[in-house]
C-alpha cells in the first residue's frame, strides 16, 4: 500500500495498527516504512530519484515535470511556454546527468538541488560536454555564447527560485538514503508505505511528496506484482503525472486506487481543466458527501435520470379533472447532494462481468459503531520510531548527523563541479597540443 496522508499522522496510525494486528494473514508479512520531513526520528531515508530507477532520460523529464509543477501549479497550465519548458529541459539533464556520472552515486534529489547553486556557465559547461545531453544543452550553450545574460538569468531563475525554499537539512537526509526500495508490491519485498504531509508547510513538501508518488505509480503498475493500493488523500494538494493513466491501466495488474478530493473545483484549479476532466471521468466508482454548486451537478448527471410519474388535480366550481403524465428527472437531483446530512452519501459503484451489480447507484446513510471504533482507537500503539541517532554512550545526535549529511551533499556538488570543469579543461588542453 501506498498511503499519502496529508494530515500526518492521523491515516498513517490507523494503517501502522491494522496492518500490526493481521500481520498473521500474510505469506509473507509487509514492512511497515514511513516518510516524514518533520521528525526524522519517526522516518525512514528513500531516495525517488535513484538510479536504477530511471531507465530512460523520459524518466527525467518526468521527475523534473512532477517537482517543478508541484512548486508552481499554475504551470500545468503553461506547458509549452518558452520559460516553462527551459526549466523542464534544465533539470531533467542536470537529473540523467546525476544517473551516468559516475554510475549514478550522487544520484539524488539534493545532489541535484545543489548542482543548480552552482555557477550556470560551469553547470551548462559541464552538462553539454555529455554526448547524452548536448543537444538538450545546445540552446542554454548558444545564449551563453551570444551574450544573452538576462535570457540565460531568466531560465535559471525558472529553475532555481522555486526550488531553493525546499532546503533543509531534514529534507536532505530523508532523501539521500536508501533504506528500502520503491517497488511495494515486490513479492519478495512487500511493503505498506505511509508518506507524511503537513498542511502548514504544503507548499515546501508537494515537490518531494510527489516525486515519491510519482515514482511508486510507475514502478507498480506492471505484471507479476502482489495486490496493492494506493490510496491518495486530498489529491489537489500535491501533482502527479500520469495519475489517469494509473487510475486506467492499473486495475489489470491488481492495483485499486483511491482518491480524496474534497470538491471537483480545488483539482481543476490545481491539475487544470483538460486532465482533471480525464481523472473524474476515468474513475469507475464515485463516493460522495455534501459538495455544492458544479460538482454537485456533476455528480446528478453522472448518476442519470429515471422515468418519474407525474400527477395533477386542477379544481373549480363545476368540475375535477386529473391529469397523469411522466418525464425524465433526475434520479438523485443536485439540490439533495448539497443538503446531505453527515453520514449520508452517494455514489456509483462499476460491476465485472462475471460479478453484475443489480443497484450500482445508492443514496444511504453509513451507520458507524462509534462504542466499537472508540474501543479500538483506545488499544492503538503509537507508531516506533524508525531511526536511532544515538551514539555509543547513548547520547542523542541527530542535529550534528543531520546537519554533516546536508554539508557532505554541499561539498561534494562544489566538488564535483570543480572536477568536471578540470578535466574538461584538460581535455581541450591535450587536443591544442595535438
Amino acid at each position: 500500500m501506498l498511503l499519502y496522508d496529508y494530515k500526518h499522522p492521523d491515516l498513517s496510525l490507523i494503517a501502522y495498527n491494522h496492518l500490526r494486528t493481521h500481520l498473521g494473514s500474510y505469506d509473507k508479512p509487509p514492512k511497515f516504512h514511513v516518510l516524514d520531513f518533520d521528525d526524522p526520528r519517526k522516518s525512514n531515508r528513500c531516495n525517488p530519484i535513484y538510479h536504477q530507477y530511471l531507465e530512460d532520460i523520459s524518466d527525467a523529464y518526468e521527475s523534473s515535470y512532477v517537482i517543478l509543477l508541484n512548486l508552481n501549479k499554475t504551470w500545468a497550465e503553461k506547458q509549452g511556454d518558452f520559460f516553462t519548458e527551459s526549466a523542464f529541459t534544465l533539470l531533467s539533464s542536470i537529473i540523467w546527468f546525476l544517473k551516468i556520472y559516475k554510475g549514478g552515486r550522487y544520484c539524488t534529489f539534493p545532489h541535484c538541488i545543489e548542482l543548480l547553486c552552482q555557477p550556470y556557465t560551469d553547470v551548462f559547461t559541464i552538462l553539454a560536454s555529455y554526448p547524452e545531453l548536448a543537444s538538450y544543452m545546445s540552446p542554454f550553450i548558444d545564449a551563453m555564447k551570444s551574450g544573452a545574460q538576462d535570457q540565460l538569468q531568466g531560465q535559471l531563475s525558472s529553475v532555481k527560485i522555486p526550488l531553493l525554499r525546499i532546503i533543509s537539512p531534514q529534507l536532505y537526509w530523508v532523501m539521500s538514503g536508501n533504506d528500502f526500495p520503491l517497488t511495494i508490491n515486490d513479492p519478495d519485498h512487500p511493503t505498506v508505505l505511509c508518506i507524511g504531509s503537513n498542511p502548514n508547510r504544503q507548499n515546501i513538501y508537494s515537490c518531494a511528496l510527489g516525486l515519491y508518488c510519482q515514482r511508486i505509480i510507475k514502478l507498480i503498475n506492471r505484471k507479476n506484482r502482489l495486490k496493492c493500493s494506493v490510496v491518495l488523500d486530498e489529491l489537489p494538494t500535491l501533482y502527479i503525472k500520469g495519475l489517469d493513466g494509473l487510475i486506467a491501466t492499473a486495475r489489470s495488474n491488481k492495483v485499486a486506487v483511491c482518491l480524496g478530493i474534497q470538491d471537483f473545483s480545488q483539482l481543476t484549479r490545481d491539475y487544470g481543466e483538460k486532465e482533471s476532466q480525464v481523472i473524474r471521468n476515468t474513475v469507475g466508482n464515485m463516493i460522495s458527501g455534501q459538495v455544492l454548486g458544479p460538482s454537485a451537478k456533476e455528480l446528478s448527471e453522472r448518476f442519470g435520470k429515471i422515468l418519474q410519474e407525474r400527477k395533477s388535480v386542477s379544481i373549480n366550481p363545476d368540475s375535477r379533472s386529473t391529469s397523469i403524465n411522466t418525464q425524465m428527472d433526475e434520479l438523485i437531483p443536485a439540490s439533495k447532494i448539497g443538503t446531505l446530512s453527515q453520514g449520508w452519501f452517494v455514489g456509483a459503484v462499476a460491476d465485472n462481468y462475471d460479478n453484475k451489480i443489480q443497484q450500482k447507484i445508492f443514496h444511504a446513510e453509513i451507520v458507524v459503531d462509534h462504542a466499537k471504533v472508540k474501543a479500538e482507537t483506545e488499544h492503538y500503539v503509537p507508531m516506533p520510531d524508525m531511526a536511532d541517532f544515538r551514539d555509543a554512550t547513548g547520547k542523542d545526535r541527530m542535529d550534528q548527523i543531520i546537519q554533516a549529511n546536508y554539508d557532505r551533499i554541499k561539498s561534494e556538488a562544489a566538488e564535483l563541479v570543480r572536477m568536471e570543469i578540470k578535466r574538461i579543461k584538460d581535455e581541450e588542453a591535450a587536443k591544442q597540443k595535438k
